[in-house]
């Protein structure tokens, strides 16, 4: 708590200091500048800072200061972009991505992130081909997550062929990453292939917290095997720890039939 205390604290005294007006100071009678990149890198870090902690007014205004140095900033234009999809403003969050793209147009995380606001949209085809765009870039760190959404947006268009290739190329670029597991696992249950699920669900608990979506997979896996006390242990959690979802509805379904 303390370190998180004195994160912020530091990061409200840096706020300040660019608040100020310190785009350019004074050396005895002589004005200097300053380095107006290094300021523009400032108030984009902190915008991001504060919206990763849900200040969103804070996040705003550095954003907009950044914006006030160079209008062309693609990351700025990337954070307002993930700031008005955070407050429910989906056509000026699809201009600042839009924008962030204009001015930087292999910025792959404005392209990822304006990728995952179509997909939040339900624009499946539009999502499908940004994330397939940015999976091309080698060097993004976030590649294989990339690469499963390549294969979540192409289910929903019903390339199921796609889909399996991209949750397959995901994890040959992270062989740790929950989220193609459990994709590949669910498409290999519709495939009857029960055997090769259940190892891929298996895998995918090792590395996630267990979710609904996971959970009421397991039980349908277990029951199919016949094995009662691996199907009662997954009923059990769902009922434990997601009482309320849909999954857990379907299990109650399941039992009455």
């Amino acid at each position: 708590m303390r370190r998180y205390q004195r994160s912020f604290v530091l990061l409200i005294v840096l706020s300040a200091l660019f608040m100020s007006g310190c785009v350019s100071t004074t050396t005895g009678s002589a004005p200097r500048t300053v380095d107006k990149e290094k300021s523009l890198n400032s108030y984009v870090t902190l915008g991001m800072a504060y919206l990763q902690r849900d200040d969103r007014d804070s996040s705003r205004r550095n954003f907009e200061k950044a914006l006030e140095i160079d209008s062309t900033s693609h990351e700025a234009h990337n954070g307002m972009g993930l700031l008005f999809q955070l407050t429910g403003e989906p056509d000026f969050a699809e201009k600042s991505f839009k924008r962030a793209l204009r001015a930087k147009s292999d910025f792959t995380q404005a392209r990822v992130n304006y990728g995952v606001f179509l997909y939040s949209q339900n624009r499946f085809k539009e999502a499908f081909e940004k994330f397939e765009v940015a999976a091309r870039d080698l060097s993004y760190d976030r590649r294989a997550l990339v690469l499963a959404y390549v294969g979540q947006s192409a289910l929903k268009i019903g390339n199921v062929q796609r889909a399996r290739s991209a949750f397959e190329h995901s994890l040959n670029v992270d062989n740790k990453l929950g989220l193609p597991m459990l994709e590949l696992a669910l498409l290999q249950f519709e495939e009857e292939d029960y055997e090769a699920a259940k190892q891929n669900l298996d895998r995918h608990l090792e590395f996630v917290k267990a979710s609904p979506k996971s959970l009421w997979l397991g039980i349908r896996i277990e029951r199919i095997f016949g094995n009662k006390d691996g199907e009662a242990s997954y009923a059990l959690a769902l009922k434990n720890l997601h009482p309320y979802s849909k999954e857990y509805l379907e299990y109650k379904k399941l039992l009455n039939k």
